[in-house]
């Protein structure tokens, strides 16, 4: 029978970079501030405008929050093993950390999957969408979106730090839960189905309205159909993005990777954390002409209103 134990730490992956880690420092520094102030910008912009108190912004508003919140969850950490060249990590951080980091993950499925309803009305219903979608029921629908992710991780770290572990060395950057579970010396199915729970059900939703939207578009006008396109394209291009990511880093974690560099093993575990928390405000701040214009004038000091 298999030795099991309660660790008081982990030792992550370490990264011999020699005099190249002030060089990674700074280019995640770099990053980090660049997520940090983009998205404090649009969340700035879209509070202080009255103009942009509408349910698509309040929904994007909720997008950039969680942005921050899953950066944070990652950058300071990473930072700090960079700079000190340190890969061990207490229990109960790494526990936080896996929590906050999968609290994001959540979140942000979720709030796709709300904002796909939100374009879902506008486009099928679009005489009725104030009607359907007003203040009470935004506030309800972005309440469920974080008591869901909050939930849900909670019962995962719940059951996930009670596992007897049969080592404590994680092959990654950072903490995350699959990485646990693979040291458990029991049986995890019952973790392992909570976490598909929470990436498939917004995934099936998402799936559901996009057809839905597929089928009036199909027996609509040319200007039904340009909306379409116009509202939904930035929001398809970030639920891809993030999808991509996560599979890239649900397959790394099941299946064997050592033949790949340890750099591109690295990048591509990180890439579902680094990439949304920047492609949304690009996607959004960019492609929308109201609140790149509200930014702008944010940034020149002129009135915003």
């Amino acid at each position: 029978m298999t030795n099991s134990t309660q660790f008081s730490h982990f030792r992550l992956a370490f990264l011999n970079i020699g005099i190249f880690k002030y060089l990674f420092f700074m280019l995640v520094m770099c990053f980090f501030v660049s997520v940090v102030c983009t998205n404090v910008l649009l969340i700035v912009v879209i509070c202080v405008n009255r103009s942009l108190h509408e349910p698509m912004y309040m929904f994007l508003c909720n997008l950039f929050v969680n942005a921050l919140y899953g950066s944070t969850s990652l950058f300071p950490l990473l930072l700090l093993h960079i700079i000190c060249d340190i890969n061990i990590i207490s229990a109960s951080l790494c526990y936080l950390q896996i929590y906050c980091i999968h609290c994001y993950g959540s979140a942000e499925y979720l709030n796709l999957a709300v904002m796909s309803y939100d374009r879902y009305l506008a486009i099928c219903f679009p005489l009725q969408y104030n009607t359907y979608m007003t203040p009470k029921r935004i506030a309800i629908l972005i309440a469920i979106t974080w008591l869901y992710a909050i939930l849900a991780c909670a019962l995962m770290i719940s059951l996930s730090s009670t596992l007897p572990l049969c080592g404590n060395i994680i092959d990654k950057v950072y903490c995350d839960n699959y990485s646990v579970i693979k040291l458990a010396c029991s049986d995890t199915k019952a973790l392992n189905i909570i976490v598909l729970c929470t990436v498939c059900c917004p995934l099936i939703f998402m799936l559901y309205t996009y057809i839905k939207i597929l089928r009036v578009c199909s027996s609509g006008s040319k200007q039904v159909r340009q909306k379409a396109v116009t509202t939904c394209s930035p929001h398809l291009a970030c639920v891809l993005n993030f999808s991509c990511g996560a599979c890239f880093e649900i397959l790394q974690s099941r299946f064997n990777m050592s033949g790949i560099p340890i750099l591109l093993r690295i990048f591509l575990s990180l890439y579902w954390l680094i990439s949304q928390p920047l492609l949304n405000p690009l996607v959004y701040g960019l492609n929308m002409t109201k609140i790149r214009i509200l930014c702008k004038n944010l940034l020149t000091l002129r009135p915003l209103n």
